[in-house]
């Protein structure tokens, strides 16, 4: 009989199951505190009874554990400054969609040699977040693989479904299963119904396939999540970051019963590829807010210790400190730039 099954795999390894990861890194009472306080607060700001800015801030991906803890620092003190006004959430991310190869992000290489030791990554993930927790920093992260969730959604405060998922009916029937407000991007092309669409399904019960803590596959069901929500982040024609396109979004969420709360992400097609423009984006939206665009309440910045981004060497030793190996971040000192500037022009608005 000639092979049918599985002809283009040269390795498969065991996962451990979630179980035993959660077991070796428990979250603890400060770092659930954390993660409710955190979800809590999201929630207030999407009923509109908590009227400050959300800000989902920080480096376009996590690769140094040292670097990560450095930034949550940064971040700690600066939200003490500006916590009247801002809720700031930290961007923790460690999946990366890839528009063709490249590096997928910590969880699936957490060594940067091609090696993908995906259970090391699981576990260093976990142990990144619960580490943050306990220093009061909210963490937001994209979810990309559905089996994910369970080993590290529970010290997360906000996801993000991306532009790439956005109309994945898989990704739309996790959001529906998901504890905490879930953000939809438009799509790379710029579709805004696509995320309309999204938010309406996610709303919805589901049942779909998943594993449980255990690792076993389990039939879910859910009740729906109806703290999904839009993100503007711009397409391959152009951004959508305008009064024009904010008025645009907020007629098509009215329209279709859906809360007033929109979020532009400053970085990618609304910066045009270009990451020193998002202090452009930064200071255009905050003028709208101003101006009365009460339904721009979330925005992110793609931020990191220093500016730029550098490829993998071949010698990880020659790896820069503080520097992105994915999308190109602006630096902390324009970061703190930024959100001061909100925090003193929002003073009658907020």
């Amino acid at each position: 009989m000639q092979p049918i099954q599985d002809i283009h795999i040269i390795e498969s390894r065991p996962l451990p199951p979630p179980d035993e990861i959660c077991k070796d890194l428990p979250i603890t009472e400060k770092a659930a505190q954390t993660v409710y306080e955190g979800r809590q607060t999201i929630k207030r700001m999407m009923r509109d009874i908590d009227k400050r800015m959300l800000v989902i801030v920080g480096p376009c991906s996590i690769h140094d554990e040292t670097a990560a803890y450095e930034y949550a620092d940064r971040l700690n003190a600066l939200q003490e400054k500006v916590k009247e006004r801002l809720f700031l959430v930290m961007r923790v991310y460690f999946e990366k969609p890839r528009t063709t190869v490249g590096w997928k992000g910590l969880i699936n290489d957490p060594y940067l040699n091609g090696d993908c030791d995906i259970a090391y990554g699981l576990w260093k993930a976990r142990k990144i977040l619960l580490n943050l927790c306990h220093r009061n920093i909210c963490a937001a992260s994209e979810l990309l693989d559905p089996v994910v969730p369970q080993y590290i959604v529970d010290l997360i405060c906000w996801a993000a479904i991306g532009a790439r998922t956005t109309e994945s009916q898989i990704h739309r029937e996790m959001a529906s299963g998901l504890s905490m407000p879930v953000g939809f991007k438009n799509s790379t092309d710029g579709n805004l119904q696509i995320a309309i669409d999204a938010i309406h399904s996610a709303r919805y019960p589901h049942s779909f396939v998943g594993i449980n803590r255990d690792g076993k596959m389990y039939i879910w069901k859910s009740t729906g999540n109806v703290w999904a929500h839009v993100i503007l982040r711009g397409g391959r024609e152009q951004p959508n970051f305008d009064a024009d396109n904010l008025l645009f979004a907020s007629r098509k969420l009215s329209e279709t019963n859906l809360p007033l709360f929109i979020m532009v992400d400053c970085s990618h097609a609304n910066a045009e590829g270009q990451y020193q423009n998002q202090a452009t984006v930064w200071k255009y939206l905050i003028q709208q807010k101003i101006e009365g665009c009460d339904a721009l309440r979330g925005l992110m910045l793609e931020s990191h210790l220093h500016e730029g981004s550098q490829k993998i060497p071949a010698d990880l030793t020659q790896l820069k400190y503080g520097v992105s190996i994915t999308d190109p971040c602006i630096d902390w000192e324009t970061t703190e730039e930024l959100i001061l500037y909100a925090y003193e022009n929002l003073a009658d608005k907020l």
